[in-house]
């Protein structure tokens, strides 16, 4: 049965059903096999997407831009100086004039409340491109490459180890979702927010998936299926850089911690990648290493959300 998504927003993960991440999954590998074939695909021709970007990125923006380009429309990228955003214009005036101009906006910010605010008021489908508080489309594609390497989902198991950040946040709403086991293991004061673990384990009572909020990385990654790790210092932590290299050097992904997961486990991130600090070498470029993947497909899931949305 198709979903009617058009003008949905995606603020969360949690605002999708197991349907709809099914859905986008399903679009994700189709629109995918066609752009691999060489095949025409422009299933939003002629449509406009404007792309905010308060925090500069290389994957979002590459993969928003040539994503809606294949699919017939024009991607429209606007800095934070581009903007009057909050400075001599309010969000919803914003909101409500962007509407009037384009067909989906996709915003990558520090603040999650500008990101609740704009699809308010917005007449249009808006896309969080990331936030401090969730990072969804990271997370649907870093779900869509499980199902392709691991033919399945629902039942394995994923450990995060380092900040309870906003990729550690949507990777909770995604993985109650679709029934896979999470278990987070982070250094005290820097684990997820408490609001997000309650969500998340009010949708794995539906689905089944256990999770595991620790702090003790070996405990995290045993047996796992999936090994991911990020940045111990997101944008806009700089200053804290020096403390919280001393804090997170035992959540380091080397040799020795990825013995305790299964052979075959997959290594994930979503990119930068620090290494030598979260990950060695050795780990980001072995044969388990699915990074570029995930990477890829950021640009394929992507343009499903936008052409189900928009």
């Amino acid at each position: 049965m198709t979903i009617d998504m058009k003008g949905k927003n995606l603020v969360s993960i949690n605002d999708l059903s197991q349907e709809e991440i099914w859905q986008i999954f399903d679009l994700s590998k189709s629109l995918k096999f066609k752009q691999k074939s060489g095949l025409p695909h422009r299933l939003l021709e002629g449509k406009t997407l404007g792309m905010i970007f308060s925090k500069p990125s290389t994957r979002t923006r590459v993969s928003f831009e040539v994503g809606i380009y294949q699919l017939g429309g024009i991607g429209m990228y606007f800095s934070q100086n581009d903007l009057q955003l909050k400075k001599s214009e309010s969000i919803p005036d914003t909101a409500r004039v962007l509407s009037r101009f384009l067909d989906g906006i996709m915003i990558r910010t520090f603040d999650h409340q500008d990101v609740i605010d704009l699809a308010k008021f917005s007449s249009i489908p808006v896309i969080n491109g990331l936030t401090d508080l969730e990072h969804p489309c990271q997370v649907l594609s870093d779900l869509f490459t499980i199902s392709e390497k691991k033919g399945t989902l629902k039942g394995l198991k994923l450990a995060f180890v380092g900040d309870g950040n906003n990729v550690a946040h949507s990777l909770l709403h995604g993985c109650a979702a679709v029934g896979i086991n999470i278990s987070i293991a982070s250094p005290d004061g820097y684990k997820p927010n408490n609001f997000i673990v309650e969500q998340a384990l009010e949708t794995a009572k539906k689905t089944g998936a256990e999770i595991k909020i620790l702090t003790d990385p070996i405990e995290a990654v045993k047996d796992a299926d999936i090994i991911y790790t990020d940045v111990w210092t997101s944008m806009g932590q700089e200053s804290e850089a020096n403390l919280r290299k001393e804090i997170f050097q035992r959540y380091q992904v080397n040799a020795q911690l990825v013995k305790n997961a299964k052979p075959d486990y997959l290594f994930m991130h979503c990119l930068p990648a620090h290494r030598g600090d979260e990950v060695v070498d050795e780990i980001a470029d072995s044969p388990n290493s699915v990074i570029f993947d995930e990477a890829e497909n950021r640009m394929h899931v992507q343009k499903a959300i936008m052409a189900l949305v928009m």
